[in-house]
């Protein structure tokens, strides 16, 4: 027989949070901030040499920690987190034990392991092979290996979630659907399972080339299954960080979705579209066809951006509905003035998805058209868009739910409070320059590899307008403005688990974290049931119409280099 584990009642939320749980909530949650902030210190390191007027670093050490800051905040920061947060979605929010902790356990250590054999093989100067790590540059074996330790650590992670929910399912610890926020929690596992294996399939037959055991690995090849894993890590950063969003706005101010059963089919849109996104990294890659590119850029591409138009108008209607519920009903906007935008979890929930939409979500279908890719592909613009997604989206989803995590799950209150305020502005603030600024530079022709964009004693020059130079100083000072909100953070958090005062039920009356009755919205089944929405009809407007007005705007680029043809 099974011993029952022991757990405890959250006082704020009512949920059960089991020992175990608990555990591995906290020790993934705590590695993914310390890989934030090794990442974060290599990003701005890297912001720094691109910064004209100060390039900091030689062009050796520039790849060596572009490599580290992909490796630690694209892999190693999102996934410890997403791991956390799908403990949490399972185990705590369906009132179930985990499953297989002995396998959770084994999951963590594997994806530790892993992480940081990869940065040993970068750190010690063998491995500059930047993010993607294309054949037939070759690196160390043991940076494949530590990628696939990960992999195979977090892939084992997915499967204790899922024996998470069977567990719930025969022991009925729910009524009903899963809650929403589970549900979008299992479309994430599901879609890192499929991340997971396209990450195996090419990288297990790379380390026995890099070991001179396979004779070749077709560089089209790779590519193509290596962005399955590349891009699709981003997927499951999505379908996270959108139940987040859901999980916040409950907890804080009680909304439920417009339409539960709608925002569950846009979650599952994701799943069999989203990945299809991958295909933009290879438009401009002659080896595949064209045929390909057109179906999955032109056509069934569409229908996950279509999920996420659906919850980028469900998210904020919530939020009117259940503000306007609790009296906020002055003019169009009053329920967004007077949302509690003092509170760190809700401000950066709305920040990132405001920023998510318009940096992350508009570029993403622009460089989704084929057409319009090869004029941005290389350049610049590029991870100027991955920053608004990953960094003004997801790492600042993650911050915001933290807010909410240290208080419920590690029992602290949260140490300088006025600090925390201002902190997701901030961060917000500082990626939303690194994003504009690095389109911009790119939309300008600045390269999106090479370390120097002067080109300086290369004996070919390549010559940008001076409008760049200045993006790329501006750019530098917003990834300062970034780091010391990044810094904050980091201080903040770590502080409160060494430091905050311990929280019991007295300060869980005194001082609440969540709405009264905030848990019990998480956790159930329910719709607002209205479309009586005219503020968020009217941002949502605005928002779609700067979406047409961007998106032929770059038609009208890409029409000024015809001429070359």
């Amino acid at each position: 027989m099974i011993a029952k584990e022991k757990f405890r009642v959250c006082p704020d939320t009512g949920f059960k949070v089991f020992d175990t749980t608990e555990k591995l909530i906290k020790i993934n949650a705590v590695v993914a901030v310390v890989f934030l902030a090794v990442g974060g210190l290599f990003g701005l390191l890297v912001a720094l040499t691109r910064w004209p007027a100060v390039h900091l670093l030689p062009a050796d050490l520039f790849y060596l920690v572009l490599t580290a800051h992909g490796a630690d905040v694209l892999l190693f920061w999102i996934v410890f987190f997403e791991v956390a947060v799908l403990y949490f979605a399972g185990s705590v929010l369906l009132n179930v034990r985990l499953a297989a902790p002995r396998w959770a356990w084994a999951a963590f250590i594997l994806m530790l392991v892993g992480a940081v054999m990869a940065n040993v093989a970068v750190l010690q100067g063998e491995s500059s092979v930047m993010f993607t790590s294309y054949v037939p540059m070759r690196v160390a074996p043991h940076f494949y290996l530590g990628l696939i330790l990960f992999a195979v650590g977090a892939l084992v992670a997915m499967f204790v979630f899922f024996g998470t929910l069977v567990i719930a399912k025969e022991e009925k610890t729910y009524e009903g659907s899963v809650p929403l926020v589970t549900f979008g929690a299992i479309v994430a596992a599901i879609i890192a399972v499929y991340t997971i294996a396209s990450g195996a399939i090419i990288l297990i037959p790379t380390l026995l080339w890099s070991l001179d055991l396979v004779a070749d690995i077709d560089s089209v090849m790779y590519k193509l299954v290596w962005w399955g894993m590349g891009h699709s890590s981003q997927q499951i950063n999505m379908a996270t960080q959108v139940s987040i969003w859901y999980c916040i706005a409950a907890m804080v101010l009680g909304a439920k979705p417009l339409s539960e059963k709608v925002s569950r089919g846009a979650f599952l849109l994701y799943i069999v579209f989203l990945q299809l996104a991958s295909a933009h990294h290879l438009l401009v890659e002659p080896g595949i066809s064209s045929e390909w590119k057109v179906f999955n850029t032109s056509y069934a591409l569409y229908l996950a951006v279509l999920g996420s138009m659906i919850h980028g108008m469900s998210i904020p209607g919530a939020v009117e509905c259940a503000q306007r519920r609790r009296g906020f009903n002055e003019g169009m906007f009053g329920w967004l003035r007077k949302a509690p935008w003092g509170n760190p979890a809700f401000s950066g929930m709305a920040l990132s998805v405001v920023l998510f939409g318009i940096l992350g979500g508009i570029t993403g279908v622009v460089l989704g058209a084929e057409q319009l890719n090869i004029i941005m592909h290389n350049t610049l613009y590029v991870p100027g868009h991955f920053h608004g997604t990953v960094v003004a989206g997801t790492t600042l989803a993650f911050m915001a739910i933290t807010y909410l995590v240290v208080p419920l799950i590690f029992r602290r209150e949260i140490i300088w409070p006025k600090v925390a305020q201002w902190q997701p502005y901030l961060f917000g603030l500082g990626v939303t320059g690194i994003s504009l600024f690095m389109m911009g530079a790119g939309t300008l022709g600045v390269s999106r590899r090479h370390w120097d964009m002067a080109f300086t004693d290369a004996p070919l020059n390549f010559d940008v307008p001076p409008a760049a130079f200045l993006m790329m100083g501006l750019n530098g000072i917003s990834a300062v403005i970034a780091s010391i909100g990044g810094i904050m953070f980091i201080l903040v958090i770590v502080g409160t688990i060494l430091f905050g005062k311990k929280r019991g039920e007295d300060a869980c009356r005194t001082n609440p974290v969540i709405l009264p009755g905030g848990g019990a919205t998480v956790m159930a089944a329910g719709s607002e049931g209205t479309l009586k929405l005219p503020g968020t009809i009217a941002l949502v407007s605005v928002f779609f119409a700067a979406f047409v007005l961007y998106y032929f705007v770059n038609w009208k680029y890409l029409s000024e280099v015809w001429p070359l043809s």
